[in-house]
């Protein structure tokens, strides 16, 4: 019995985040009960491949498509892996969707970390290690792949859907908004919103900013690109100031022109 226990945990652990597999298995939990959870503080991220449709051809010399899945499947198997690592163990792989890949993190009360926002050092640290991965991929496969990168943060609803083939996802503007922090991208960069540079600056990652875009359903936006790593220990209190919001600080002046959208 308790072998066939572990087995049903694994198992579900390979569908749901760890989380919420333990709340369908706890005991007193019903199967068809609704899981469903606030979170307040969420980094989101989009990350997409918008020239591998370019890439993917069906002819008789690829198995009729067959080799531009395979490539497509090391990439994602790739940038599921990095998230093995401790420094990552902030973010959750959310889904993917052809060649656009979705995680946050700060899903729970152990990965939010409201004090250091180590959860948001996890998540920029992710999108630059995905884009280095990226490379390395190309280098190997004499390809010629380029990611464009998107991230947000703010409240989100995560819940379960569906009772054949459930599904765990998050709702809310910040999802929207972080989508279209990629759809709005350049090949190569990874945009981030005012709230993003707002604590990343704070934390010591150099940023570029941008400038103001038009974003759907949101209108102007000013925008920010993270362009590598910080030099600061991320083990320290982040001080944030300016915007009630998160503590934020004032809006920097865009000292770039604003590159057109790459589709």
């Amino acid at each position: 019995m308790e072998h066939l226990q572990a087995y049903n945990r694994k198992l579900l652990a390979n569908i749901l985040p760890v989380h919420v597999a333990e709340h369908f298995l706890a005991s007193d939990k019903h199967a068809d009960e609704l899981y469903h959870e606030q979170c307040e503080f969420v980094c989101v991220m989009f990350a997409s491949i918008p020239n591998f449709s370019e890439f993917y051809v069906e002819l008789e010399g690829n198995n009729e498509g067959v080799e531009c899945l395979r490539v497509l499947n090391e990439i994602i198997a790739d940038f599921d892996e990095l998230l093995e690592e401790e420094r990552f163990r902030y973010v959750e792989k959310i889904k993917s969707t052809g060649a656009t890949y979705m995680a946050a993190s700060g899903l729970t009360r152990s990965t939010c970390d409201m004090k250091n926002y180590r959860h948001v050092s996890a998540m920029a640290d992710y999108a630059l290690r995905i884009r280095e991965q990226l490379n390395e991929v190309n280098e190997h496969s004499f390809n010629n792949f380029k990611i464009r990168i998107g991230i947000n943060i703010g409240p989100v609803v995560a819940g379960v859907i569906g009772a054949r083939k459930p599904q765990y996802d998050i709702w809310g503007n910040a999802v929207n908004v972080a989508s279209r922090m990629d759809s709005t991208g350049i090949l190569d960069h990874i945009q981030v919103t005012q709230e993003m540079y707002q604590i990343l600056h704070a934390k010591g990652y150099p940023l570029t900013c941008r400038g103001s875009i038009k974003v759907k359903g949101k209108g102007e936006m000013v925008t920010y690109f993270l362009n590598g790593y910080s030099t600061r220990p991320q083990n320290t209190p982040t001080s944030v100031s300016g915007d009630s919001s998160i503590g934020g600080a004032t809006p920097a002046t865009p000292t770039t022109p604003v590159p057109a959208p790459t589709s």
